[in-house]
């Protein structure tokens, strides 16, 4: 098992919070990097809706999910020429007291730390995956559990199986690339937004082939050599069965989140949220939260107060460290780190 070198801050979470955490780690002179179960950087951004707009983040009128995580990346890169400190793909599986510092374990490595700023947003969290057995066999080879790209599915037969709001956004965004989408949920009951619903039953109405929607249906098989090349669907109502050919399916059946050994480091946890005072102070010397995981009165779960909440947490954890450092760095327009007039 590695061990890295011992640094300041270790973040969990490498979500928009977790990000803008590691750069204002930088802002403050501190060492950090950050720990992320996911193989990509930005959580949910990045993993569920990476081309949904977002309109609540100031100083954009509206940004891309995936322009928003490019920038924070941007933003946090100032402090780390040689690259982001960020381990992806690593689960986190304890917490360990050692010579008045932390050591956080994933299933590899080490990581000592003298703080711990938790922002893992819902936790270490994966896409659910298809139910039928005949689906198992099939990911990666057509079967995406993700999108990674949009362009990827360009003049390609997509079948997306779900209901919900993933479901209608992906149906919506690809329809203008893929040769033509279709839509599979259980029942005629959805889980999206109504005006995104709308959008695709009347693209499917149009009846050209290019959008289909089919309800009361579910998998029923998956036709194929190495690749997908079509799906037989069941009719839950006429018990029949329909042959579709495609060869790219996109579950969107929603996620499983898992708080994991975070739940054994004697934290205070209120149904999956970590319990903070407002220095987003955790309940143990040197642990600190922000972002979605967290709770306290008047707690809003959105991103733009997600940052301001990093900010604190990283304020109050270099103080920690460093005693003769203030929790109030002043404002970033005077700060030598900038090049600019150090007050």
């Amino acid at each position: 098992m590695a061990t890295h070198p011992l640094c300041d801050l270790t973040i969990i979470g490498g979500g928009p919070v977790g990000l803008f955490a590691l750069f204002y780690a930088g802002m403050r002179g501190a060492t950090a990097r950050i720990v992320d179960a996911l193989p990509e950087l930005g959580g949910q951004l990045t993993a569920l809706y990476p081309e949904k707009f977002i309109f609540d983040v100031a100083g954009f009128p509206k940004v891309l999910a995936k322009d928003l995580v490019r920038n924070l990346v941007d933003q946090a890169g100032q402090f780390h020429p040689d690259g982001l400190p960020a381990h992806l793909g690593q689960r986190v599986t304890g917490l360990e007291e050692a010579e008045g510092h932390y050591v956080l374990v994933t299933d590899t490595d080490r990581f000592p730390t003298r703080a711990v700023i938790i922002a893992a947003g819902i936790g270490a969290f994966s896409p659910r995956r298809l139910p039928q057995p005949a689906a198992a066999p099939w990911y990666g080879k057509g079967i995406d559990a993700l999108v990674a790209s949009p362009e990827a599915y360009r003049d390609r037969d997509v079948v997306i199986i779900g209901g919900g709001d993933s479901a209608f956004d992906w149906c919506a965004q690809l329809r203008d690339k893929a040769r033509s989408v279709t839509l599979v949920h259980r029942s005629d009951r959805f889980r999206a937004h109504a005006a995104t619903v709308a959008e695709v039953q009347a693209a499917a109405a149009v009846g050209d082939g290019r959008v289909q929607l089919f309800t009361f249906h579910e998998l029923e098989a998956v036709q194929g050599t190495d690749h997908v090349t079509g799906l037989t669907l069941k009719d839950l109502k006429a018990k029949t069965t329909r042959d579709l050919p495609c060869t790219a399916v996109l579950p969107m059946l929603g996620y499983v989140s898992d708080m994991g050994a975070m739940l054994e480091w004697g934290l205070t946890f209120d149904k999956d949220e970590l319990v903070v005072t407002s220095c987003m102070e955790a309940g143990r010397p040197g642990i600190y939260g922000a972002g979605d995981i967290t709770t306290y009165p008047g707690k809003l779960k959105l991103i733009a107060g997600g940052f301001g909440e990093a900010a604190i947490a990283v304020n109050q954890a270099v103080h920690h460290i460093y005693p003769d450092k203030k929790v109030t760095p002043g404002h970033s327009s005077n700060l030598a780190i900038f090049g600019q007039k150090d007050e």
